[in-house]
């Protein structure tokens, strides 16, 4: 009986023993250890699955466009504002937008009283030369024969030649209201006529018609503020007017390429080439303009336009980030480095504040501080560690 109560007991404290094994056996297995603030560990599947991508910190060009604002023009070259020299009244118009023009086509028809005095003018000074001739005449016969005095053939020398200059003066006036046709000096050809047909000037599309059958215009030669009536030109070809700060001015050279963005075609890009560069800045605003040219073969750029320009420029050397490795957290700039391996195979991603220079730069700006040239930065997925703390 002793030795079953014995065994009972020994076998009682072999439980309990073991017991207390295996407590102090998982006391001693250590708990899994945590990241400390500021980092995130994950192993490599978990990178993999969470796809995100590590570069190291590089020396390259930064700076390398100088981005700002502009306005499309026509190329004033290949583009002429018609204007009236003659003030009257519009009785016709023979040209729409959008109609293709030759040089010297008719574009309206006005009826104006300045065009019939030019020609009444003309026939006035055809007919006072003609008797300043005569008399100018008759009295170099009479002074051959010592029947006049020599001041009145003098006299009678100048009135023939006040008649032929104002015969002139008539004869040009008269001429640019015929768009160049050199009228005779007598004849047929002087015949008082109020109607002026207005030309075109070039060759090219009318792209802007801005007067009406029975409107009064304002003649050029008339003393008075004219209005454009035509626009006539060549879209296939624009310019871009845009202003350059002083600050950059110095990276910007003629010739250099643009690419140019506008609001009605966002997924559009059109290029060119800067060609001229003002030689002055504007006292107000401390920028200087400059011209590019760009070509415009389906006239999708219009006048008027604002413009986003960017102009390549030679970049400078610098470390620098990736854009979308740079996060906001508050009023801090910060990255994820990875920063090791553990003893497990998990990789470390430690949340650094960095300073960089956004004002420069498109796909990557420059580092001021916070991580050195080599050092590998999530480049892609820093807002998904960014939750992970």
């Amino acid at each position: 009986m002793r030795t079953t109560t014995s065994r009972r007991r020994a076998g009682g404290l072999a439980s309990c023993l073991l017991a207390a094994l295996g407590c102090e056996t998982r006391a001693a297995t250590p708990a899994p250890a945590q990241p400390p603030s500021g980092e995130v560990w994950l192993t490599r599947d978990q990178v993999r699955e969470a796809h995100i991508e590590v570069e190291p910190v590089v020396v390259q060009p930064i700076g390398n466009e100088v981005v700002t604002s502009g306005k499309v023009t026509f190329d004033d070259l290949r583009v002429s504002h018609v204007y009236s020299p003659v003030t009257g009244r519009v009785t016709r118009i023979l040209a729409d937008p959008g109609q293709r023009v030759k040089k010297g086509a008719a574009l309206a028809t006005i009826e104006s009283p300045d065009v019939g005095n030019a020609f009444a003018d003309l026939a006035k000074a055809d007919s006072d030369l003609t008797a300043a001739g005569h008399d100018f005449s008759r009295q170099q016969e009479l002074s051959g024969i010592h029947a006049v005095s020599r001041k009145e053939l003098e006299t009678s020398e100048d009135n023939y030649r006040r008649a032929k200059a104002e015969m002139e003066r008539s004869k040009r006036k008269v001429a640019l209201f015929r768009n160049g046709t050199q009228p005779r000096a007598g004849g047929d050809d002087v015949d008082v006529s109020q109607g002026f047909t207005l030309r075109a000037p070039i060759d090219g599309e009318v792209i802007s018609r801005n007067v009406n059958p029975g409107a009064e215009v304002q003649g050029q030669y008339g003393g008075g503020t004219a209005v454009e009536l035509f626009t006539v030109g060549e879209l296939d070809n624009v310019w871009i007017l845009a202003d350059v700060f002083e600050m950059d001015l110095g990276r910007v050279k003629q010739g250099a390429p643009v690419s140019i963005k506008v609001v009605a075609y966002p997924n559009k890009t059109f290029v060119g080439r800067v060609d001229y560069i003002t030689g002055t800045l504007d006292p107000a605003t401390r920028t200087a303009r400059i011209r590019c040219s760009v070509p415009n073969p389906n006239r999708e750029l219009k006048p008027e336009m604002y413009a986003t320009v960017s102009i390549g420029v030679a970049g400078r050397p610098a470390p620098s980030l990736p854009r979308s490795a740079v996060l906001r957290v508050s009023d801090q700039t910060v990255v994820f480095v990875e920063a090791g391996t553990l003893s497990d195979g998990r990789l470390r991603f430690a949340r650094r504040v960095v300073a960089v220079d956004e004002t420069e730069g498109a796909g990557y700006v420059p580092v001021v501080r916070g991580v050195s040239t080599g050092e590998p930065v999530v480049s892609v997925g820093g807002v998904l560690l960014l939750g992970m703390l």
